[in-house]
């Protein structure tokens, strides 16, 4: 039959261990193991003197892990027990594995890669680097002189959130709730197909439609088909819904470049980013 009413609050009990009167003495230390214990008030303890069970408060007090008697005791008293019922309003110290984890009211997944948080949730060790993305250029990209023009990374070798159009604007947008702070990295090789006096070149990473980023490389040389490499990349605040892309600006001096392209070790042409751990 279930339980009718309030079910009883479960204390923490214990049993002192013997205590021998001490000639016109009135206080005591309380010991369980041999080790001082120290009860909640004396509400919350059970004294039996000589076969009679003490009233609190007007029989005896307690302060810290000593019992005082109202009046000392003599030869022949006998202290039968003393037990601590424990602070009643709460369950106290459960035994050793005697909680299993499906007494806890942690979130999350539970598994041989997960720890519990100190907020009960469970979480991977150490975290990952995601979103995290990485293309390259599959083949050469023609642009047009004295202007910015995107580079079209099209060949998607890593994208953890499918956050990166490789076929249609080729740019990475950060996922919902995924802001923080980004690792960003491109690299590409510009050519000159025809001769040229000034090679003025920039790589650029643009935020949101505008330059964030740019680099510049300067080379006067009258040498045809000419190039020039660009390797950039720095940490970048991002919040969820931004976007960044690629560009090259270049100066042939009477041609248009090239960005070379390829595929394997050869490809010199690629954008990416992941996202850091903690930050």
């Amino acid at each position: 039959m279930a339980y009718i009413g309030k079910t009883p609050v479960i204390g923490n009990f214990q049993k002192c261990d013997s205590i021998s009167v001490v000639n016109g003495q009135a206080a005591y230390t309380l010991q369980v193991g041999g080790a001082n214990v120290s009860p909640q008030s004396e509400n919350h303890m059970l004294v039996s003197l000589n076969g009679i069970l003490q009233a609190p408060v007007d029989s005896f007090t307690v302060s810290g892990s000593t019992l005082t008697f109202a009046s000392n005791l003599i030869t022949g008293d006998v202290i039968d027990f003393v037990m601590i019922l424990g602070n009643v309003l709460d369950l106290g110290v459960p035994s050793d594995n005697t909680v299993s984890l499906a007494k806890l009211t942690a979130t999350g997944t539970k598994d041989a890669t997960t720890f519990l948080r100190g907020d009960n949730t469970f979480a991977s060790a150490g975290g990952d680097n995601t979103p995290s993305f990485y293309a390259e250029l599959s083949s050469t990209q023609n642009t047009t002189d004295i202007t910015d023009t995107k580079i079209q990374f099209n060949s998607e070798i890593l994208d953890t959130d499918s956050a990166y159009d490789n076929s249609t604007n080729y740019r990475f947008t950060v996922p919902s709730g995924k802001g923080g702070k980004y690792f960003v990295f491109t690299g590409l090789s510009i050519y000159g197909s025809v001769a040229y006096s000034v090679y003025d070149s920039y790589l650029k990473i643009y935020k949101n439609g505008s330059v964030f980023l740019s680099e510049q490389h300067y080379e006067h040389d009258g040498t045809p088909n000419g190039s020039v490499s660009f390797h950039i990349g720095r940490v970048m605040d991002l919040s969820a819904g931004d976007y960044l892309e690629v560009y090259n600006y270049c100066d042939v001096n009477g041609g248009n470049p090239q960005v070379i392209g390829g595929t394997g070790s050869s490809n010199t042409a690629y954008f990416g980013a992941y996202k850091l751990i903690g930050v």
